[in-house]
C-alpha cells in the first residue's frame, strides 16, 4: 500500500535538501534528493544512485546485486530501486562492461539509507591510479588533493600536471555529493605521495558544516580493482582530513 507523503513532510523534506541553492547543479541534486526521498515514503522503496566517478554522469544498464535481496537494473538516472528492508547493513556488488566492479556497503538506519550515492570508476590502463571522494549535500564544497613530494600537487588549484606521465583531476564539484576524482598514469615506485582532503566550505564560510557530517568516502583504485576505502571519521572537526599515503609503491 502506497504511503501519501504529506504537506508537512514534503516542507522537512525541502528543508533537508536545502533552501539556499545557488546553482543549476544544486537544484538538480535538491530535486533528485526530493524524489529519492517521497520514492521511499510513497512505495516502501530504497534508491541506490550511481554515478560515472570521471564525467560525473549517471550509469544506465549496470547490475546492482543486494545481498539476500535481489539483483537490479540501474535506469537511465543511474537509479537502482529495491523493496524496503529492516535495519542493517547490505553487501551491494556493481557491475557493469566497462567499469571496476566494485563492492560497497549499503547502511540502512531508522529506515533511511545512510548514503545512498556512489561514484564508481570507469576501467583504466593497469598502471592508472585514481582516487575517488564523494560525500553528502552539505559542506557543498570538499577539494580532493593529491601531493607528491617535490614534485607536483594535484587540485582545483592546479589540475593537470606532466611531471612523471599525466595526472589530473578529472572531476571537480562544489555542489555537495561529488564526486571529485583524480587519475594519475603511473606511481613512482621511489615517490612520496600524499592525499588529503581539504573542507572548502569552511575555509569560505566559516559557518559551514564540518567534515563530520559530510559522510565523505575516499575510493582508490589501482591495477583495475577498487583497493582501499576510507570513511570520513566520526566527530571530526578539523578542515583538512589526511586520508592516505603511497610510500614505495603501496598505499598506507
Amino acid at each position: 500500500m502506497k504511503k501519501p507523503i504529506t504537506v508537512i513532510s514534503a516542507l522537512m523534506v525541502v528543508m533537508l535538501v536545502g533552501i539556499n541553492l545557488e546553482s543549476v547543479a544544486q537544484i538538480d541534486k535538491g530535486r533528485q534528493t526530493l524524489e529519492d526521498v517521497i520514492a521511499e515514503q510513497e512505495q516502501d522503496v530504497y534508491t541506490l544512485r550511481f554515478l560515472d566517478a570521471v564525467t560525473g554522469k549517471p550509469v544506465e544498464g549496470a547490475d546492482v546485486m543486494v545481498a539476500n535481496v535481489g539483483t537490479f537494473k540501474t535506469d537511465s538516472a543511474g537509479r537502482a530501486v529495491f523493496p524496503k528492508q529492516p535495519d542493517g547493513l547490505y553487501k551491494t556488488i556493481f557491475k557493469k562492461s566497462g567499469y571496476i566492479t566494485a563492492v560497497y556497503n549499503v547502511d540502512v538506519v531508522a529506515e533511511t539509507i545512510f548514503k545512498n550515492r556512489f561514484a564508481v570508476s570507469p576501467v583504466m590502463d593497469i598502471r592508472q591510479f585514481r582516487v575517488v571522494l564523494d560525500w553528502d549535500q552539505q559542506p557543498l564544497d570538499l577539494d580532493a588533493h593529491f601531493v607528491k613530494s617535490n614534485t607536483y600537487h594535484i587540485s582545483y588549484r592546479n589540475t593537470r600536471v606532466l611531471a612523471d606521465g599525466t595526472g589530473m583531476l578529472d572531476l571537480d564539484d562544489m555542489d555537495g555529493f561529488g564526486p571529485e576524482t583524480i587519475t594519475v598514469e603511473t606511481i613512482d615506485a621511489n615517490g612520496t605521495y600524499d592525499f588529503f582532503v581539504h573542507n572548502y566550505s569552511a575555509h569560505e564560510k566559516p559557518a559551514s558544516p564540518n567534515l563530520s557530517v559530510s559522510k565523505a568516502t575516499v575510493r582508490v583504485y589501482s591495477g583495475n580493482r577498487l583497493l582501499k576505502t576510507y570513511q570520513i571519521p566520526a566527530n571530526f572537526t578539523e578542515k583538512i582530513w589526511n586520508v592516505f599515503k603511497v610510500v614505495n609503491g603501496q598505499v598506507e
